[in-house]
C-alpha cells in the first residue's frame, strides 16, 4: 500500500476516533441512550427510520426519556403516558418550537403553521383557529356540509348494490370535499384530474416525510442534494401542491373580494387588503400558501385514514359492528339526522371511534419539536434548541392505562355501566400548544361519516376472504393495507337520516 494512502487512512481513522470521543463527551449533557457512532450517530440502531416501535423497544433499555443521535444531532425521545404528558402539557410552552432542519426549510421555509415556530407560528395558528370558527366549526353551518358529504358517500356505496368495492378512493374524495370547502370554498368533481394529482402529491409528501431518504437529507444535506432518490419526489410533489394553491388564490383574486368570505383563502385575502402595514405582521402570500397547504394535508389525511381503519376493524369484527348498529337504531331510529352533539347519546359508538383512533395510532410520533427555552424533564436538564420527539404510540399502547393495549377493545372507553369515559393516555392528536388544529373537525367528520355508513349498510368482507392484513403501512401516517368490502344496504328505499332542509 502506498505511503500516501496509508497516511490518508491513518488520518481518517484518527478523525473518526476523535469524533467518537467528542460524541461521548457531548452525550453526557443529555438523557442516556444507545452509543452514537461517528458520522451516523444512531442511524444504524434506528434502521435509518424514526419508527415508533423501535423507539418503544429502546425505552425498555434506557427509560422513558432517552436520547438518540441523528448523525451529530441529539434528539430526546419522550415515551409513555406520564413522560409525554409532563413534556407536552406540563412544559407545553418550552416544547412548542420546530427545528430549522434542512428538510423543513426546503418544504416550508418557516412559513405556515405545521413547520413554523415563534411569532410566525403564533400568528398563523391564531388566524387558522379564528377562520375555522368563522366558517362554523362547532356549529351547524359546517356540520351541515359534513352531513351532505356523508350523504354523498352513502349514495356512492349504495350504487355498488352490495358488490365488492375498495372504500379508500370514495372516502378520500368525501373527506377532501369537506376540507376543500373550508379552504377553497368549493368541492371538486370526483373525476377532476388536478384534484387526483393533488391528493397523490400530498400522499408522496406525507409518506416520504419520515422515509430513510428524508432522514438522510437532514443528516447529510450537502450530499443528498446531489443524489437521486425519493426525497426528490417529495420536493417535486410539494412544488405541485404549492402550484395548485397558487391557482386557487389567483381565481379568488380574479373573482374579487367579498365582505363575507366563505373560505380560508377569502379571509386571508381580505386581511391582506384591509390591514395597514405592520412590521410585526407575518401575513403575506407565502404564509397563505403554506397555511392552506398545511390545512389541506392535515384535513385530508387524518380523517380519511381513520375512516379506512374504522371500516377495516368493523368488517373483521362483525359482533362489534352489530352492537354499534343496534345502538344507533335504538337511539335514532331511521329518520333522525345524527349530529356531532349526539355522540353523548351513543356511548358504545363513541367508544368504538375512540378505540379506532387509539389502536391505529395514525400519527405515531407527530412532527419533531424543539425546545425554545431551557427546561427540565424528570430530573434531566434539557437545553434550549434541543430536538424532541413525543412517541405518542407509547401512550396509546401504554399497558399501565390500557387493559389490552394491542387489541381492538371498545371497553377501554367504557365503565362497568356502559358509560363513556375519557382516558388521559388517549393522545392521538398530540397535546399542549402544538395539539392538532383540526382535531374538532376530524372528530366531527369521523362521527358523522361513520354513523351515516353504519345506519345505511351492513359492512362485510367479500365472500371467501378470511385473512386480512391488519398491520399498518409505515409512512408519515400509518395507513391500512388496501382492502375490499361489500356494503350491503340495510333499507330497501334510500338511506336513513337524510337531511330534509
Amino acid at each position: 500500500m502506498p505511503l500516501l494512502t496509508q497516511l490518508a487512512l491513518g488520518l481518517l481513522f484518527a478523525i473518526l476516533v476523535a469524533h467518537f470521543f467528542k460524541l461521548q463527551w457531548l452525550r453526557r449533557r443529555f438523557p442516556p441512550g444507545p452509543t452514537p457512532l461517528p458520522i451516523i450517530g444512531n442511524l444504524w440502531t434506528l434502521k435509518f427510520v424514526l419508527h415508533h416501535e423501535i423507539l418503544m423497544q429502546l425505552a425498555k433499555t434506557y427509560g422513558n426519556i432517552f436520547t438518540v443521535w441523528l448523525g451529530h444531532t441529539p434528539v430526546v425521545v419522550l415515551n409513555g403516558c406520564q413522560t409525554i404528558r409532563e413534556g407536552l402539557i406540563g412544559h407545553s410552552a418550552e416544547l412548542s418550537g420546530r427545528p430549522t432542519t434542512p428538510l423543513f426549510q426546503k418544504i416550508s421555509k418557516g412559513k405556515g403553521v405545521l413547520l413554523s415556530s415563534g411569532h410566525n407560528w403564533k400568528q398563523q395558528r391564531r388566524f387558522g383557529l379564528m377562520t375555522l370558527k368563522n366558517l362554523g366549526l362547532g356549529k351547524k353551518k359546517l356540520e351541515a356540509r359534513i352531513q351532505e358529504e356523508a350523504e354523498s358517500l352513502v349514495e356512492y356505496f349504495a350504487m355498488k348494490k352490495g358488490k365488492i368495492l375498495d372504500p379508500a378512493p370514495a372516502i378520500v374524495y368525501s373527506v377532501t370535499s369537506v376540507i376543500s370547502a373550508v379552504i377553497f370554498g368549493h368541492r371538486f368533481s370526483r373525476d377532476d384530474k388536478e384534484l387526483h394529482r393533488l391528493i397523490e402529491s400530498l400522499n408522496v409528501v406525507i409518506d416520504t416525510f419520515v422515509s430513510m431518504c428524508a432522514l438522510l437529507f437532514d443528516v447529510f444535506p450537502w450530499l443528498m442534494r446531489h443524489l437521486p432518490g425519493p426525497h426528490n419526489d417529495l420536493f417535486e410533489s410539494n412544488a405541485y401542491v404549492v402550484k395548485f394553491v397558487k391557482k386557487e388564490i389567483k381565481s379568488h383574486k380574479e373573482n374579487g373580494f367579498s365582505q363575507e368570505p366563505q373560505d380560508m383563502i377569502g379571509f386571508y385575502l381580505n386581511k391582506l387588503s384591509q390591514d395597514p402595514p405592520d412590521s410585526t405582521s407575518t401575513f403575506d402570500e407565502a404564509n397563505m400558501i403554506s397555511l392552506a397547504s398545511d390545512f389541506f394535508a392535515a384535513g385530508m389525511e387524518t380523517t380519511s385514514t381513520a375512516l379506512r381503519w374504522a371500516l377495516l376493524y368493523l368488517v373483521t369484527q362483525p359482533e362489534i359492528q352489530e352492537k354499534v348498529k343496534k345502538e344507533l337504531s335504538a337511539t335514532f331510529g331511521e329518520s333522525q339526522v345524527i349530529q356531532y352533539e349526539d355522540r353523548k347519546r351513543v356511548p358504545y359508538t363513541n367508544a368504538v371511534i375512540h378505540e379506532v383512533l387509539r389502536i391505529s395510532s395514525i400519527a405515531p410520533i407527530g412532527i419533531i419539536r424543539q425546545t425554545v427555552n431551557d427546561t427540565s424533564l424528570q430530573g434531566f436538564n434539557i437545553e434550549k434548541g434541543t430536538l424532541i420527539i413525543a412517541n405518542l404510540s407509547s401512550s396509546l399502547y401504554d399497558p399501565a392505562y390500557w387493559e389490552t393495549p394491542r387489541q381492538f377493545n371498545p371497553g377501554h372507553f367504557l365503565d362497568k355501566e356502559g358509560n363513556f369515559i375519557k382516558k388521559e393516555a388517549f393522545l392521538p392528536f398530540s397535546a399542549g400548544h402544538r395539539v392538532c388544529l383540526g382535531e374538532q373537525l376530524a372528530r366531527t367528520e369521523l362521527f358523522i361519516f361513520l354513523t351515516s355508513l353504519l345506519r345505511a349498510f351492513t359492512l362485510k368482507l367479500p365472500e371467501g376472504v378470511k385473512n386480512v392484513n391488519m398491520d399498518p403501512v409505515f409512512g408519515g401516517t400509518m395507513k391500512p393495507h388496501p382492502y375490499q368490502i361489500c356494503a350491503v344496504p340495510r333499507y330497501a328505499k334510500g338511506a336513513p337520516g337524510r337531511r330534509k332542509d
